[in-house]
């Protein structure tokens, strides 16, 4: 009996850890591969949040990761005054027009869009927590289709670790350092790890470009 419940046993653990794990999503990435992009235009940002200058920060950190898996990337500020001058001051009328033209307008291989659907600092319970979440989506420049998209979210809760022995004096410096990140949040840490992770991480890791410099 007690050899029969033994095996029950390991076979519902079997099942358990089954049913535990989780998969990755599987990432096609024959499309990007077959266009095989050597440029990649980055084109202004949508910004789904209430900060206004979100964007700029944005466009601040994601040349270089790009640059470094080996892709020409145009200078952002020159393809916003170009594009200005073609009558799309806003994103959403960037986002919205024929890849194709922007891509011949520059010379680009690809382009890159990115939606900011999350940058904001909630406190709660002496916390505060920063939030960014952005989705990517690249696009070829030569026939609009879509080569490779993510999405990502990241969160940041400062932890204050170090106690004085005063409960009150700790709580005092835990209200403090909460509304000091709530007053003025730094967004670029998270940026750079949420555009680290999508571009050099599986499952979304962009395949290298052809400007790949080889590590010495």
């Amino acid at each position: 009996m007690m050899a029969y419940v033994k095996k029950w046993l390991v076979f519902l653990g079997i099942l358990l850890l089954t049913g535990c794990a989780v998969q990755a999503p599987n990432v096609d990435f024959s499309a990007f591969q077959q266009a095989n992009p050597a440029s990649i235009l980055v084109v202004p940002v949508v910004n789904e949040s209430v900060d206004v200058d979100a964007p700029n920060y944005f466009l601040s950190t994601i040349s270089v990761p790009l640059a470094e898996k080996g892709y020409y990337v145009f200078p952002v500020n020159t393809v916003k005054t170009v594009l200005e001058g073609e009558g799309l001051y806003d994103a959403n009328l960037v986002h919205s027009a024929d890849p194709v033209q922007l891509g011949n307008m520059f010379g680009a291989d690809a382009i890159l869009y990115v939606t900011i659907n999350k940058w904001d600092a909630q406190y709660i319970v002496l916390s505060t927590t920063v939030t960014v979440g952005f989705t990517y989506r690249i696009v070829s420049g030569k026939t609009g289709e879509e080569l490779w998209s993510a999405n990502k979210i990241m969160q940041y809760t400062p932890q204050q670790n170090n106690s004085s022995g005063n409960p009150l004096a700790d709580l005092l410096v835990m209200a403090v350092s909460a509304a000091i990140t709530r007053a003025a949040p730094n967004y670029l840490p998270l940026t750079q790890q949420a555009n680290y992770q999508v571009l050099y991480l599986d499952p979304t890791k962009l395949p290298n470009g052809p400007y790949l410099q080889p590590k010495s």
